[in-house]
C-alpha cells in the first residue's frame, strides 16, 4: 500500500507539444501505430524503461529533451498526424452507428470485471481473462459500441515474478502509482473527488474512482486506498486474487455493489449489465434494491426486471475455479439485503446456491450469475458442452441439451497483438482496413498476394527482434537477483535467431502440462540438437498463482531439468510473463504450442493471437483449437481423446508430440528452396492468417 498522500508534478510541455497529453491518456495509442512510434522517438530508453508509458515518460522526460523536440519539424508533424488520427477516430461512423440507427440518448451497457490487461504499464491483470477483457474493451471501441466498463483499480496489481537461483516462483509487489499512468481521477463539479459509500459490516467504506479511457470506452475502476478508511479497507483494492476468503468477499462487494453505485454517481444508466465471470455478481443485489427502492416494485418484479437484463460469460470449465463462500460468511456480507427484499435467510441463500436443498452447501457466485441472468455463453464451443453438464443441476428438470448456456468462442483484437511490420505488411496487401473484417472472406482471400519472400523475411526479422528482447529481459532478470558473471554470459547467447522456435507461454497450472514435451529427454534432445542443420528450441514464460505450489514446483522442475540435461540455450525460460513478452513471442516464435489436459481450456485466446502473426498452432484439440481447421493451419496432438489415467494421457500424447516433430514440424520448418524460403511452411503460415 502506498501513501495516502501523493504530490504530482506535471511536465511543463512547451506548448507546440501540448497534443501529447491528450495522445498519452487515451489507449487509443497502444494500438495505433503511429501514435506508438511518435513516443517511442521521443525517448526510446525512456519508452522502454517506463514499461511503455506516455505518462510517466511525459513526467520524467528532460525539459531539454522536451525542447528541442518542440521544434523538430519532423515530430512536429508525425504529431500532428497522430493527433488528428485519434481525433478521427473518435469521430468516425462506426459499425455500430451504420447498424443499429440512431441510437438513444445515453444509450450504453456496462461490463464488470475483475482485471483488465490492456496494456504494458497498467498491471491490473493477472492472465487470460483480464488479456481478454481487455480485447473486448478494445474491439468495442472500434465498432463503436456504447460500453461503459468497471473494475477495481489495485494498488499492488498482480505480482511481479522472479526465481531464486533454485528456480522457486518469488513474488514481489511493486506499488503502483496512480497519478503517472493513464488515468483521470473523476471529479464533482465543484472539483472535490468523486466518491462512492459501500456499507460492510459495522461500517462504511469509501471509494473514488479512476477512469481509464480506452478509445471511445471509459473504463471506470475503484480504490479504497483513501482516508478515512481503515487499515484493512485500504487493502481491499490491493492486490489483485490476494488474501483470504474474507478479503475475497470484500473486493467482490466493492466490485459489484460498488461498481453498480459508482455508475448510478456518474449518472450511468445501462441499458445491459455483462458480467464476465462471477466476481461482479453481487451488482444483482443491489440492481434489485435499487428498483424496489426507486420504482416501487416486489421483490419478484424486481428480480425479473434486472434478469431481463443480465447477461454471463463463464470462463471456468471446472468447478473448483469458482469462487464459493460459506453460507454464515454470506450472510454476514451481504445478508441485509434480505430484509430489504423480504426473504427469509434459505430464501435468500439459495440465490447463491447449486443445491438449494441442501442447506449446508456453500453460496456460490457462479450460481448466483447463473440464477439470476437471461443469458449465460461459454467461451468455446466445447467449453459450452463442458458448462452445460457442469452445471446441469440447477435445470435439473431440462435435458442436457436445453440447458440454457450457449456458447460464443473468445476471440482477439488484432491491431493490438500483431506485430507492427505485419501489420504494415498487411496494410499493403490486405488493404488498411483488414483488422475490421473478422467475417470477409474477399479480405483474407487476398493473404495469398503476399509474396512468400516479404511474409518470410518480415517473420525472421520478428524472431530476431523477440531473441534480443527476450535476453536483455532475462539478463536484467538475473542481474537483478544477482547472477554469476558466468550465467549472465550464458545468457546472452541463448537462443538462435535462425533456429526453428517453438513457444510456450501461459498461466502455470498443472494441467496445462507446460513440461509434456519433456517427459522423454533422450528423445527430445535428439528432436532439438540431433541435426546440427535442423534445430530446435523452446521459448517458455509464464506465472503460477502464489497459493499454486504445484503450479510452482512445475516451474522448478523444468529449470532444474533445463540445467540437468544441458539444453540451457536449447530451453529458455523467460520471468515475469506480460503482455509484452506475450506480443514478443506471439509474432516471433514459429509455432504455438498447447498442451492442456481436455477439456480443461476453456479457449486459449493466445493462439489466436499466433495465427494473426503466422504462426501455425501445435495443439491439444481443446478450447477454440478443437474449433478451427487444424489440419491446414496448424496440427493436432491427437484426436480429441479423453482420458481417465493422467499418467498413460501424458504418454501417448508426449509420443504423438514426438512424432509430429519428427515427421512433420521439423522436416517442413527446414525444407527451403534455392532462394532458401521453406514453400510449404509459408503457405502454412498464411493459411493461419486466414483462420
Amino acid at each position: 500500500m502506498q501513501p495516502i498522500r501523493t504530490f504530482n508534478v506535471s511536465p511543463s510541455l512547451p506548448k507546440p507539444l501540448e497534443p501529447l497529453r491528450k495522445l498519452a491518456y487515451n489507449l487509443h495509442w497502444d494500438w495505433n501505430v503511429e501514435t506508438k512510434d511518435l513516443f517511442r522517438r521521443l525517448d526510446r530508453d525512456l519508452w522502454e524503461s517506463s514499461r511503455h508509458n506516455p505518462v510517466l515518460m511525459l513526467g520524467t522526460i528532460s525539459q531539454a529533451r522536451l525542447e528541442e523536440v518542440a521544434e523538430d519539424e519532423g515530430f512536429l508533424a508525425q504529431m500532428e498526424r497522430a493527433s488528428r488520427q485519434l481525433d478521427d477516430y473518435l469521430k468516425e461512423r462506426t459499425w455500430y452507428r451504420k447498424h443499429r440507427g440512431k441510437t438513444e440518448v445515453n444509450e450504453c451497457y456496462a461490463y464488470f470485471c475483475a482485471e483488465y490487461g490492456l496494456v504494458d504499464c497498467l498491471p491490473i491483470y493477472s492472465g487470460g481473462l483480464g488479456v481478454l477483457a481487455g480485447d473486448h474493451l478494445k474491439s468495442a471501441s472500434d465498432l463503436g459500441l456504447p460500453l461503459v466498463a468497471v473494475g477495481l483499480l489495485y494498488q499492488e496489481g498482480y505480482f511481479a515474478q522472479y526465481l531464486n537461483a533454485d528456480g522457486w516462483q518469488q513474488e514481489r509487489y511493486p506499488a503502483n502509482d496512480f497519478y503517472n499512468m493513464p488515468l483521470h481521477l473523476e471529479r464533482n463539479p465543484d472539483g472535490s473527488e468523486m466518491r462512492i459509500e459501500v456499507d460492510y459490516p459495522g461500517r462504511t467504506v469509501y471509494a473514488r474512482i479512476w477512469r481509464v479511457q480506452v478509445g471511445t470506452v471509459p473504463l471506470y475502476l475503484l480504490d479504497t486506498n483513501i482516508e478515512p478508511n481503515n487499515p484493512y479497507d485500504h487493502d481491499i483494492t490491493d492486490e489483485l486474487y490476494g488474501g483470504d476468503q474474507d478479503l475475497r468477499i470484500h473486493q467482490e462487494i466493492m466490485l459489484g455493489i460498488g461498481g453498480v453505485r459508482a455508475l448510478k454517481a456518474l449518472g450511468i444508466k445501462p441499458k445491459v449489465y455483462h458480467l464476465n465471470e462471477g466476481h461482479s455478481a453481487f451488482l444483482i443485489l443491489e440492481r434489485i434494491r435499487l428498483l424496489i427502492q426507486d420504482e416501487g416494485l416486489t421483490f419478484d418484479e424486481a428480480k425479473q426486471v434486472a434478469q431481463a437484463s443480465q447477461i454471463f460469460t463463464t470462463h471456468t470449465p471446472v468447478s473448483a475455479g469458482f469462487d464459493l463462500f460459506p453460507p454464515d460468511k454470506a450472510m454476514y456480507y451481504v445478508g441485509h439485503y434480505a430484509d430489504v427484499f423480504g426473504l427469509g435467510k434459505e430464501e435468500f441463500l439459495a440465490l447463491g446456491r447449486e443445491n438449494t436443498g441442501d442447506l449446508s452447501s456453500p453460496y456460490s457466485m457462479a450460481a448466483l450469475a447463473l440464477k439470476t441472468s437471461s443469458f449465460t455463453n461459454g467461451v468455446s464451443l466445447l467449453h459450452g458442452e463442458v458448462s452445460r453438464v457442469m452445471f446441469k443441476g440447477l435445470w435439473s428438470d431440462l435435458p442436457l441439451a436445453e440447458v440454457p448456456i450457449t456458447a460464443i468462442t473468445n476471440g482477439v483484437h488484432a491491431r493490438s497483438v500483431v506485430a507492427k511490420s505485419t501489420q504494415e505488411l498487411y496494410d499493403r496487401y490486405l488493404g488498411l482496413s483488414w483488422s475490421d473484417k473478422g467475417v470477409d472472406s474477399s479480405v483474407w482471400e487476398r493473404v495469398d498476394s503476399i509474396p512468400d519472400e516479404e511474409l518470410w523475411r518480415n517473420h525472421e526479422r520478428c524472431r530476431s527482434e523477440m531473441v534480443v528482447s527476450l535476453r536483455e529481459r532475462l539478463l536484467k532478470h538475473l542481474r537483478d537477483r544477482g547472477a554469476k558473471p558466468a550465467e549472465l554470459a550464458r545468457a546472452q547467447e541463448v537462443l538462435d535467431p535462425s533456429v526453428l522456435t517453438i513457444g510456450f507461454a501461459r498461466r502455470f497450472a498443472t494441467y496445462k502440462r507446460a513440461n509434456l514435451f519433456m517427459r522423454d529427454m533422450e528423445r527430445i534432445k535428439h528432436i532439438m540438437m540431433g541435426n546440427k542443420d535442423r534445430k530446435v528450441q523452446f521459448v517458455i514464460s509464464g506465472k503460477a498463482h502464489p497459493k499454486d505450489i504445484p503450479g510452482k514446483e512445475l516451474i522448478r522442475q523444468i529449470i532444474h531439468t533445463i540445467r540437468e540435461a544441458g539444453i540451457d540455450n536449447n530451453v529458455v525460460f523467460i520471468p515475469n510473463y506480460d503482455i509484452y513478452i506475450a506480443r514478443l513471442m506471439v509474432a516471433g516464435c514459429d509455432v504455438w504450442l498447447n498442451t492442456p489436459r481436455r477439456p480443461r481450456e476453456a479457449s486459449g485466446t493466445s493462439g489466436m493471437k499466433a495465427a494473426m502473426n503466422g504462426l501455425p498452432n501445435l495443439s491439444i484439440l481443446d478450447g477454440w483449437w478443437d474449433e478451427a481447421d487444424y489440419i491446414r493451419t496448424g496440427w493436432s496432438i491427437g484426436n480429441g481423446e479423453e482420458y481417465d489415467d493422467p499418467d498413460y494421457e501424458d504418454e501417448v500424447e508426449a509420443n504423438a508430440l514426438y512424432d509430429l516433430f519428427e515427421q512433420e514440424v521439423v522436416p517442413l520448418f527446414y525444407n527451403r528452396d534455392q532462394e532458401g524460403i521453406p514453400r510449404g511452411w509459408v503457405a502454412k503460415m498464411k493459411d493461419a492468417i486466414r483462420l
